[in-house]
């Protein structure tokens, strides 16, 4: 910021009138090297190289014909049907992001920076982190402060992520009790319930440690890190209980819809083979197996799949069929957000170089 206090009026794309203190940046500003366009096409390149070797291998592999046929029939209505959801899956995930780090951006920014993350997501490793970490610098450019960055963005990632653990802990609880089918073991219901009570009682505590003891000037950066960390964490877990207790229409509708979407479009897959497993089964399946998403692999590809596959198998869906419906799914969950996404990547590039787009550089006024 200047130094001077003076403040200037700027509209945004919605015609929205504020007053805030201008920011000082140089000019042509320039992305990280990390989300620099030849980077992220070369990673994109990679992942498209990594797909057609599992296209030929389940193209020529002995002992894969019955997915290599339920593959080329796949009933196309049901496959469009999977990209609709997922496209609300996205939806969502904008819905949820403009309250959280900044209740007056303009939509137009929101869509440019949620749609970006998602489409980072698909390509940079750390199971989305990637597309955070982009958000973050954009919001940075515009001004936000950092500690406000680093304690929204956990606070976006509990909530979106919160959906899941309260939908598995009542599921498992309620398929323990024999309330809802199929008949499973007490290991594949009461077990991933308790699992995800437990995770819900830690992020509730987090908020009573405390940010601990002042660094003295003379700490290791090592030390100044871990504290900033944990400053980061307890702040933003203590602000996604805030913000759930607000009961902000578009961050419950927003998370709830990035998982429910994102749940249907499994569902929808499945269909597209003929295959209608219980609902129960997808959304106890989705949780435990997207956890081999937090290896930090590229877009999750390898860790979501294999993971996603196993327990859905667990779980009593037949090998094939989950196979092709668990492959149709990642390739819908990679392209559908990476193209919208660079498409909004595009428009957001252009537009940190722009003096008509003031909003860009409004963030702290505008939260």
């Amino acid at each position: 910021m200047r130094d001077s206090d003076a403040l200037e009026e700027v509209r945004t794309d919605d015609g929205r009138k504020f007053r805030v203190k201008p920011i000082d940046r140089p000019a042509g500003v320039k992305m990280p090297d990390e989300f620099e366009p030849r980077r992220l096409a070369r990673r994109t390149l990679q992942i498209v190289a990594v797909l057609a070797v599992v296209g030929l291998i389940l193209l020529l592999a002995p002992g894969l014909g019955q997915v290599r046929d339920l593959l080329t029939e796949a009933r196309p209505e049901w496959v469009a049907l999977a990209v609709a959801f997922e496209a609300l899956s996205c939806v969502s995930y904008v819905l949820m992001f403009r309250p959280i780090f900044c209740q007056n951006m303009p939509w137009r920014t929101s869509w440019e920076i949620g749609l970006s993350e998602l489409g980072a997501g698909s390509i940079v490793p750390a199971s989305g982190a990637g597309g955070l970490a982009l958000g973050a610098w954009i919001l940075r450019e515009g001004g936000m402060p950092a500690q406000r960055i680093a304690s929204r963005s956990v606070a976006f990632f509990l909530i979106k992520s919160s959906v899941n653990s309260i939908a598995v802990a009542v599921l498992g609880t309620v398929m323990a009790l024999g309330l809802l089918g199929p008949d499973l073991s007490a290991w594949l219901t009461a077990v991933p319930a308790a699992g995800a009570l437990l995770v819900i009682a830690v992020v509730l505590v987090v908020p009573r440690l405390g940010v601990g003891a002042p660094v003295s000037a003379d700490a290791g950066r090592t030390h100044k890190a871990m504290r900033e960390v944990r400053k980061a964490l307890v702040g933003g877990t203590a602000e996604a209980v805030q913000i759930v207790r607000s009961r902000n229409l578009l961050v419950i509708s927003g998370s709830l819809g990035y998982w429910a979407w994102d749940n249907a479009v499994l569902w929808a897959t499945f269909h597209a083979f003929g295959f209608s497993p219980p609902i129960t089964v997808i959304l106890m399946g989705y949780l435990i197996g997207q956890l081999g998403g937090l290896l930090p692999l590229p877009g999750g590809l390898g860790g979501i799949d294999g993971g996603l596959i196993g327990t859905l198998i667990v779980y009593g869906a037949p090998a094939a069929a989950t196979t092709a419906a668990v492959l149709v799914y990642r390739v819908i969950l990679f392209w559908l957000p990476l193209l919208v996404g660079a498409v909004a990547f595009i428009s957001l590039r252009r537009g940190l170089n722009r003096p008509d787009r003031p909003e860009l550089c409004v963030v702290p006024a505008a939260t």
